[in-house]
């Protein structure tokens, strides 16, 4: 995309369209996932995710120490 008018519309659509994480969440749990990994600075979707599914395993993993000890822990 490279028209001004149609990046405008495109970045207004971003912002202001519905997100569905709940639902998101709701068809992970009916298809068997139980754990969620979000990756990168930050961890906003992983508080949304557990407080949709309190038994869902969600982890933020944002540095090397992170994925070391998550990676640690699921080898056992």
């Amino acid at each position: 995309v490279t028209a001004p008018a149609d990046i405008r519309r495109l970045l207004v659509d971003q912002v202001t369209g519905v997100v569905r994480w709940r639902e998101s969440i709701a068809y992970l749990q009916s298809q068997g996932v139980g754990r969620v990994i979000e990756i990168g600075a930050g961890k906003v979707l992983t508080g949304l995710a557990k407080r949709i599914d309190k038994t869902l395993d969600a982890r933020a993993l944002g540095t090397p120490a992170d994925f070391a000890a998550a990676l640690a822990e699921w080898k056992n």
